[in-house]
Parts: structure tokens; sequence; C-alpha cells
């Protein structure tokens, strides 16, 4: 079964991307941070002699662990558990927000704070936590100002890429002291005073928290082992201080063994910040008595996810290892925003992952194939070496199978030219009344305003290129 699809209220990809468009802040925002993330990161990969064959490896790894998923995650599930820790399996949305939900609730506390997790965002666990009055911090710098601004992330790797830093100061001075410790007075917008507002602003929350709350970018069957990789350390404090750690982790991105790990902690970290490793990486295996949280909990979460296992092409998106590469080379992402998918998935890897997790019923899932010109520039920087425009074009034949008015004329078009081709005596007619009718031919014939928007139909010529053949050539056999 697909999963819960969590309603963000979004209209279609065309609608919202619209909009966007004529956002000119919008757009030079992520001009900027798309065009700075890419160009560092195709030096930081230029670095590695092997990085196709690292590229492979990591494909490799992926599609062997989801081959065998079922024994990698009962594997998981002993090694988890044998290290102290305790295993949770969520077939949904509902079902993982309901369990974390009493968990958090067994301890008797109303707070947690967490580390930056799509997964959490996927199910809309923060809004699950607070109807049931529990209040949830974000702790990554962007996520924090994405909380603030009662806002959306818009971009996987830096969700508040469509805030310029002006936007962000007055968004800490004016909603920082509703959350907790406020902003200092007379912050300016440089870097080093956000970053500074906001460490101070955390590091309350940090030393009060009994319980955190955290994804994983990978889970190790061999070893029971979780992986958090980022870039300022505010996971690592998510991790280690609390008393209780709860993980909500895709059941996707589990890897077979501890070795695999080489692969993909050369390779996440160049593709995403563009660094040679990633600041803090943390691991932890079950819980110690002498560090970290006392109890610890793992919440496997299917959510559509063996789903898109059934099909040979779609399940290539289930190889993603969430590095946004994809996005900042992106023409149609870096004009239209992440905003414009919505999902928390955004870009070329939300218009093939979201649909396949939720199904492509709703208007904005159906149009999500459909923004892409593919270019193929996401495939070619992928590190695991996704095919998106494969896939698109796989899960656009699924959207047009399933009907539609639109659809539903197209294929019958389709239908048609199929029947008119086999039928040489036919076209040939069909050419020339073509030729004879062309100054009464219409720029926007009825039933097909939505190409017809931004092109017009071409102009018929005055004869076929069957009897211009016939006429020129036909004589010498097509020789000269």
């Amino acid at each position: 079964m697909s999963g819960r699809h969590v309603d963000l209220g979004m209209p279609s990809f065309p609608t919202a991307a619209r909009d966007a468009v004529r956002d000119g802040t919008l757009r030079a925002n992520l001009r900027h941070a798309t065009h700075t993330i890419r160009d560092k990161r195709a030096r930081a990969v230029a670095e590695l002699d092997d990085w196709a064959q690292l590229r492979e490896a990591g494909r490799q790894i992926k599609d062997r662990a989801l081959r065998h998923l079922d024994h990698h995650l009962e594997r998981l599930e002993r090694a988890v558990t044998e290290a102290g820790g305790t295993v949770h399996w969520a077939e949904d949305a509902d079902d993982a927000n309901r369990i974390v939900t009493e968990l958090v609730r067994a301890t008797g506390q109303r707070e947690v704070v967490k580390v930056k997790s799509m997964a959490t965002q996927e199910i809309g666990l923060n809004e699950a936590l607070a109807a049931e009055g529990i209040t949830a911090y974000e702790t990554d710098l962007a996520e924090l100002i994405v909380q603030l601004g009662d806002d959306r992330p818009s971009h996987i790797l830096v969700p508040a890429i469509h805030r310029n830093r002006a936007e962000i100061r007055q968004i800490f001075a004016e909603e920082m002291g509703r959350w907790g410790r406020p902003a200092p007075d007379g912050l300016t917008d440089t870097p080093a005073d956000l970053a500074e507002a906001a460490r101070l602003h955390l590091r309350e929350k940090f030393l009060r928290a009994k319980v955190g709350i955290s994804g994983a970018n990978f889970m190790v069957a061999e070893t029971g082992t979780l992986v958090v990789v980022e870039s300022e350390g505010n996971g690592r404090m998510c991790l280690t201080l609390p008393e209780t750690l709860i993980s909500v982790v895709g059941v996707e991105k589990v890897v077979p063994t501890w070795r695999d790990l080489e692969v993909f902690l050369q390779t996440l970290p160049r593709s995403s910040t563009a660094e040679r490793m990633n600041p803090y990486t943390s691991m932890w295996t079950g819980t110690s008595d002498a560090d970290g949280p006392r109890a610890f909990h793992l919440v496997l979460l299917d959510n559509g996810r063996t789903a898109v296992l059934a099909h040979d092409t779609g399940r290539q998106a289930l190889r993603c290892i969430r590095c946004s590469a994809c996005l900042n080379v992106c023409p149609v992402y870096e004009r239209a925003g992440g905003h414009a998918y919505g999902s928390v998935y955004p870009g070329p890897i939300g218009a093939i992952l979201s649909p396949q997790l939720r199904g492509t019923a709703s208007a904005v899932d159906a149009s999500l194939p459909y923004a892409s010109s593919l270019c193929g520039a996401c495939y070619e920087v992928c590190p695991v070496a996704i095919d998106i425009p494969e896939v698109l074009v796989h899960l656009r034949t699924r959207v047009a199978g399933g009907g539609g008015a639109g659809h539903r004329i197209e294929k019958a078009a389709i239908k048609t030219a199929g029947w008119v081709l086999d039928h040489p005596g036919f076209l040939a007619a069909a050419e020339r009344a073509a030729a004879r009718t062309r100054r009464l031919h219409p720029r926007r014939p009825p039933g097909a305003g939505a190409w017809t928007r931004s092109r017009e139909l071409p102009e018929a010529p005055r004869e076929s290129f069957r009897d211009w053949w016939r006429k020129n050539r036909g004589a010498d056999g097509g020789q000269g």
C-alpha cells in the first residue's frame, strides 16, 4: 500500500510553479545558493580519481540491500535489540506518529529536541506531537529558521535556502522570544551574529531536554549501528544529552555491513556539502550505562516504501541518500523552488519519490512526474546513479494510464495516429487534405489548450514530403 498523504494544501506543480517564478527575490536566493553549492561540489568530486567507481559501488550496495531488504531488516532488529535498544515497526505515518507519541508520553515529558529528519517531516510528526500537547524543537539552524518563520522546508540539505540573511534576521528578532530565549538586542544579519543568536537560543533547550528525536542517514544491519552526518553539532547534542532517544528511519536506509559505510562516507559529504568529510559523524549502537541516552527506540518506517520495491524501474528512488545534488543542478528547481513540489522531498528526487510513496491520485502527485525537462543533469550528479529521467518517464506512463480528461484525449489521439500511420493510403490522403486546407487550420485547436498555451502548432506544408519525393525524385528511383 502507498503511504498516507500528509496534506500540505498545495496545488499542482504547474500552478504553484507559475506563482514561484514571478517572485524575483525567491529566484535570486535560489540561483545564488544552488550555483554556489554545485560549483563547490564539482571541485570536491574532481579531487577523487575513483569517483566513478565509488558511485557504482554505492549503486550496487543499495541495490543489494533493497533486493534482500527483509533479511537485512531482521538482522538489524536482532543487533539493535542485543545492544539494548527497542525496535518498533510502523506501517504508515499514523502508525509511526502513534508509536512516537506514546513513547514520549511514557517519559512524562512535554518537550523534545529534534535532529534534522526528512522522515519525521514526511509523516508530519511535529504536528502530531503538538496535537497531543508535546512541543518539538528543531535544532538544525535551517530547520529552526523554517520553524520560527512558520514556514515549510524547500530544500533537502538547506531547508531555508529560499530565505536571505535579512529575512532570517527579521524572523529571529520577531519570533525567537515566543519559542524560548529571545534574539539579542541589535541583532544584525551577519552570519556570525545569526549563528550566535541561534546557538544561545538552542543551548537552553539542549541542556533541558530529556527526550531527543532523530532520523538516520544509514543503519548497519551487521552491528545495529545508526549513523547521522551533519555540519553543525546540533545533532551530536540531541543524540547524546537526552535520557531517551527515539529514531524514526525509513526502512530503505539499511546497509548490510559496517564496511559499506566506507563508500557512503566519501560520496555523501562531497555530494551534499562539498566537504571531504562531515564535521560531525555520529554513530550509536543501542545503549550504554556510561555514555549517551539510557533508552533507545528505533521506529522502522514503511509508509509506502515496500510498495515502491515492486517495480524494477521505480525502485531506484529508494537508493537515495538525501544528498540534494540533483536539486542544485536542476533548472526547474532553480526557478520554481521547493515549495512548488508540495512535498518534503522537493526537486528531481521528490518528483519520483513522492508519487510512489503517496500514489498519483492527487493533483500535486500526478503533476510531479512532469516537473522536469528530462535534461538528465540530475542523473549525472547522483552519487548512487539513480536514473531519474527513466523513472520520470515510467511514472508519466502510470499517470497517463490512470485516466483523467487530458490523458483520455491524448490516449485517443495516439491510438488514432497509430491506425493512420499503419494505413499508408489513408495517411497520404490525410496529408493532401491537410495541405489543401492549411489556411483554415486554427492556431489553438479545441482540446489542445495545454499544449498551445506556450507553443504554436506547426503550419502544414503546401505539399507532403511523399508528394514532393514522387514529383522530384520518383523518376530516377531516388538517386542523385
